[in-house]
C-alpha cells in the first residue's frame, strides 16, 4: 500500500492534463495476458488516481490465475509525460505522495508474481519513464523520447529513477540525463539498454505481448532492474564520476541543493545497493520538495502558461483571426531577428527597407541567422532555404495589402515612427494590426497621426528577437481585445511567451529594471568595486551577468539614451550618476568599442580594465558620497544584493499597483524570460514574497537614511509595498482596482 494525500481532480493549465478528463487505467485480460492502459487525456499524466488505479489493476492481474504476464501501455498514442504537475501546485510539496510508493512499485510492477513489459510510444518522461523502467522489459516505437527532467522543477526522480536508470544505461550517462534533464530518442535508448526493442507502431502491442509471454515461459530472462549491477561502472570509477558530477553541479548550479540531493540518492544506491538507494531517494525527494527552489520552479512553470489568459481579452468569447502574412519595417538587428522568427513559424514575411543597400543587409542578416541554426544542427539546409524563401524584400508599400499584421522596427525617432504609421494606415487593410517594436516611446504617441488607435499596439521583442523567448504586447486604453487576441496567437506560433502590459515608460520589464543599473552605479559612487558587484549578482544571486557586464553588452550609449526616459518620467525616484555619461564621453561603450567597464579581446573574452579607474574616480567625486577613498564602506554580499534588487522590487510593486501587468505572476515570467532573473527564485515578485515585504520595507527605509534627501527618494517604499507589509499580505496577491492597461 502507499499513501496519496491529494486526490482532487483539478483542471490543469499545463500540457500534461486537461480539465474534466478522468484519471484512470483500464484492465483487459485475454490469451494469458493482462493489458493495463494508462488513460488520462491528453497525454496520460500520472495523476495520483492514475497511479492508484494502475496498482489496483496490477494487483488484480497478479491475482488472476489465467494471467501469465502483464503489459503496461498508454492510451491516446502516448505512454506518459510524467507525474501530474498540478499536484505539486496543490500540495505543500512532493505532490502529496509519500515514499512508500516505491515499495508498491517493487511489489507490483517490478517484482510481482507475473512479469511486466512496458509498451511505449510518444514520450516516457519523469514518472512515466520510471514506470517503464520498473517493468521487467521495454518495447518502444520509432520517435519515442525518454528522460528524467524532474530537476527542472526543483525536485529529483521519486519513483525509483535514481536507482534504475544507472542500472540500465550506466552511471555516467544516467547522471548526465538527470542533472541536465536530457531527453534521448528511441535509437539512443536501444543502444544504451534502456529499451529491449524498437518496433513499428503497428507492431508495438504484438511485440510487447510476445516478449511478456516469452519471459513468463522462461524463454527470456526476467530482469529485476533494481538488483542489476552489470551496467554499473566499478566502484572506484563510480566514485570518481560522482565526485566530478558534484563539482560540476556546484559550478553550474551554485547554491542549489536539489542536484546534490539527486547525487546523494544515486551514490547511496551505488555504494549500498538498490534497496538502500530507494530509501535514500525517498528522503532526498522529500527534502527537495520542501525547498523554496521547488516552489519557485513550480510557480514559474504555471505562471508561464497563464500569461496567455488576459482579463478582458481571452475571456470575452472572441476567436483569434488566422494570420498568413506579416510585414516588418526595418532590417536591422532587431527587424531581421523578428523576420527570422516569423519565417521559422511559417509566416510569409514582407521585409521593407528605405534603400537597396539596407534591404540587402537585412536579408543577409536573416540568411545568417538561419545559417547559424544549420551549423548548430537545429535545422537542415533544405529547411533553411525554404524558410528564407518565405521572406520577401520590399522598398515600397505596394504589397502591404497582403499583411495581416505589421511590426515596425525602425530607430527610436518619434516623427519617423509617426510618418511610418500614417503610411501604414494608408497602404494596409483596415483590419491589419499595426504594431511598433519600440522599447521606450509611448504607443499613443507613435499612432498619434492615424485614426487606427483600436488596432495599434506595441510588440516589444528582446534582442536577439529570434532567440529571446519573451514578447511584451503593449496595449493602450484604445487597443481592441481582438487585436490583442490575434497578437497573443501570433506570439504562441512564433514560440514566444507573451505578456500583455500597459502603456507607460519602459512598459513592464525595462521600467521595473531601471533601478537595477542606477543602484549599481550608486554602489560604485559609494566606493564599491564594480567587479565585486558583478561577482555577487552573477556568481551568488544567479543572474546571467552583473549590471556592469550587462551595461557593456547593451552599450553605454543605449543605456544613456534609455535612462533619460526614466529621468524625465520618474524624477522623484531616480539616482543620477555621472558614471555612464563619462563612459560615453570617453567612447568606452562596451563590447562594441572593445572597452567599457571591462576590456574585450578579439573573441569577446572579458577581463577587468584598470584604465577605467580614473572615470570611476571622477564619477565618485561628482557624486560626493565617498568622503575618503581609503575608507569606502564594506558591504556584505547580502547587502549588495539588497541594494541592487530591493529598489527593483519596489518599482515592480508600483507596476502591479498601477495595473501595468494583468497579474503579478506575469511580472515574474517577464523578469525571468527577459533579464534572466533566476527561475530557481520564481521571478521577481515571488522571490520578494520569500524574503517578505516587511523586511524589504525595513531595509529600503534604512538605506534611505544613509543618503541626503536628493538620493533618499530612490529608496522610498511605495504604498503597495508598505500596505502589503502592514497587512501581512503577499505582494503576489495583486490588487483589486481595474487595470489601467
Amino acid at each position: 500500500a502507499f499513501s496519496i494525500h491529494c486526490l482532487c481532480v483539478c483542471p490543469c493549465p499545463c500540457s500534461y492534463t486537461a480539465s474534466m478528463a478522468t484519471p484512470q487505467t483500464h484492465l483487459k485480460v485475454a490469451g494469458g495476458l493482462a493489458i493495463i492502459e494508462l488513460d488520462y487525456k491528453p497525454l496520460n499524466a500520472l495523476h495520483p488516481l492514475v497511479l492508484r488505479s494502475l496498482f489496483e489493476n496490477l494487483a488484480r492481474a497478479h491475482a488472476d490465475a489465467s494471467v501469465r504476464a502483464i503489459v503496461v501501455t498508454g492510451a491516446h498514442n502516448n505512454f506518459s509525460p510524467g507525474f501530474d504537475i498540478q499536484q505539486f501546485k496543490n500540495s505543500d510539496g512532493g505532490g502529496g505522495i509519500d515514499d512508500t510508493i516505491n515499495d508498491t512499485f517493487c511489489a507490483l510492477l517490478e517484482g510481482g508474481p507475473k512479469p511486466t513489459v512496458a509498451a511505449i510510444q510518444g514520450v516516457a518522461l519523469g514518472g512515466g519513464c520510471e514506470v517503464a523502467m520498473a517493468c521487467n522489459a521495454r518495447v518502444c516505437t520509432p520517435g519515442t523520447r525518454f528522460g528524467l527532467p524532474e530537476l527542472q522543477l526543483g525536485i529529483i526522480p521519486g519513483f525509483g529513477g535514481t536507482q534504475r536508470l544507472p542500472r540500465l544505461v550506466g552511471l555516467q550517462k544516467s547522471i548526465e540525463m538527470m542533472l541536465t534533464s536530457q531527453l534521448i530518442n528511441d535509437k539512443a535508448a536501444l543502444k544504451l539498454g534502456l529499451v529491449d526493442a524498437v518496433v513499428p507502431q503497428a507492431q508495438l502491442m504484438e511485440a510487447a505481448c510476445k516478449l511478456a509471454l516469452e519471459i513468463a515461459e522462461a524463454k527470456r530472462p526476467r530482469n529485476i532492474t533494481l538488483f542489476r549491477t552489470d551496467r554499473l561502472e566499478s566502484f572506484g570509477e563510480a566514485s570518481m564520476i560522482l565526485q566530478f558530477a558534484r563539482e560540476q553541479a556546484k559550478k553550474k548550479a551554485p547554491g542549489l541543493a536539489h542536484p546534490q540531493l539527486c547525487l546523494d540518492a544515486i551514490e547511496t544506491g551505488v555504494a549500498h545497493g538498490g534497496v538502500a538507494g530507494l530509501k535514500k531517494e525517498g528522503e532526498c525527494f522529500a527534502a527537495a520538495a520542501r525547498l523554496d527552489t521547488h516552489k519557485a520552479l513550480v510557480h514559474i512553470f504555471f505562471a508561464q502558461r497563464s500569461t496567455k489568459k488576459v482579463t478582458g481579452v481571452t475571456d470575452t468569447g472572441l476567436k483569434a483571426r488566422p494570420m498568413k502574412c506579416v510585414g516588418v519595417l526595418g532590417g536591422g538587428l532587431m527587424g531581421s531577428g523578428i523576420a527570422t522568427a516569423l519565417a521559422l513559424a511559417g509566416y510569409a514575411v514582407l521585409l521593407k527597407e528605405i534603400n537597396q543597400q539596407f534591404l540587402d543587409g537585412g536579408l543577409n542578416r536573416v540568411k545568417s541567422n538561419l545559417a547559424s541554426r544549420v551549423k548548430k544542427g537545429v535545422m537542415s539546409q533544405k529547411d533553411a532555404d525554404a524558410t528564407l524563401a518565405r521572406v520577401q524584400g520590399d522598398l515600397t508599400y505596394d504589397n502591404f495589402k497582403k499583411c495581416d499584421m505589421v511590426i515596425e522596427a525602425a530607430i527610436e525617432d518619434i516623427p519617423l515612427k509617426q510618418r511610418i504609421f500614417a503610411d501604414l494606415e494608408k497602404y494596409c487593410r483596415p483590419d491589419c494590426i499595426l504594431s511598433t517594436n519600440t522599447s521606450t516611446i509611448d504607443i499613443n504617441l507613435v499612432g498619434a497621426k492615424t485614426s487606427a488607435a483600436d488596432r495599434i499596439l506595441g510588440a516589444h521583442f528582446f534582442s536577439p528577437a529570434h532567440i529571446m523567448p519573451l514578447l511584451e504586447i503593449v496595449r493602450t486604453e484604445r487597443t481592441s481585445a481582438q487585436a490583442l487576441l490575434d497578437t497573443l496567437e501570433l506570439a504562441t506560433k512564433i514560440k514566444k511567451t507573451p505578456v500583455v502590459v500597459g502603456n507607460c515608460t519602459g512598459f513592464a520589464v525595462n521600467r521595473v529594471f531601471f533601478p537595477y543599473t542606477m543602484s549599481a552605479c550608486l554602489l560604485v559612487d559609494m566606493g564599491i568595486n564594480p567587479y565585486a558587484v558583478d561577482q555577487v549578482i552573477a556568481g551568488k544571486f544567479g543572474m546571467p551577468m552583473g549590471p556592469f557586464r550587462l551595461n557593456d553588452l547593451v552599450g553605454s550609449d543605449i543605456g544613456l539614451h534609455v535612462g533619460k526616459n526614466f529621468l524625465e518620467s520618474f524624477p522623484e525616484r531616480v539616482y543620477i550618476s555621472q558614471l555612464i555619461p563619462l563612459l560615453n564621453q570617453a567612447k568606452r561603450l562596451g563590447e562594441k568599442t572593445g572597452s567599457g567597464f571591462y576590456k574585450y579581446d578579439a573573441k569577446r573574452k572579458t577581463s577587468p580594465d584598470p584604465t577605467v579607474l580614473p572615470i570611476i574616480q571622477e564619477a565618485q567625486k561628482a557624486a560626493g558620497l565617498l568622503k575618503d577613498p581609503k575608507r569606502a564602506p564594506k558591504l556584505t554580499d547580502q547587502q549588495i544584493i539588497e541594494f541592487i534588487f530591493y529598489p527593483v522590487v519596489n518599482e515592480g510593486c508600483r507596476v502591479i499597483a498601477e495595473g501595468i501587468v494583468d497579474k503579478p505572476a506575469d511580472l515574474d515570467v517577464a523578469t525571468v524570460m527577459s533579464m534572466g532573473f533566476p527561475p530557481t527564485k520564481g521571478g521577481l515578485i515571488f522571490w520578494a514574497d520569500l524574503v517578505g515585504a516587511p523586511k524589504i520595507v525595513e531595509r529600503l527605509n534604512a538605506m534611505a537614511t544613509m543618503f541626503p534627501p536628493s538620493v533618499a527618494g530612490f529608496f522610498k517604499p511605495c504604498d503597495y509595498l508598505v500596505s502589503a507589509a502592514k497587512a501581512g499580505r503577499k505582494l503576489g496577491a495583486g490588487v483589486a482596482p481595474p487595470s489601467k492597461m
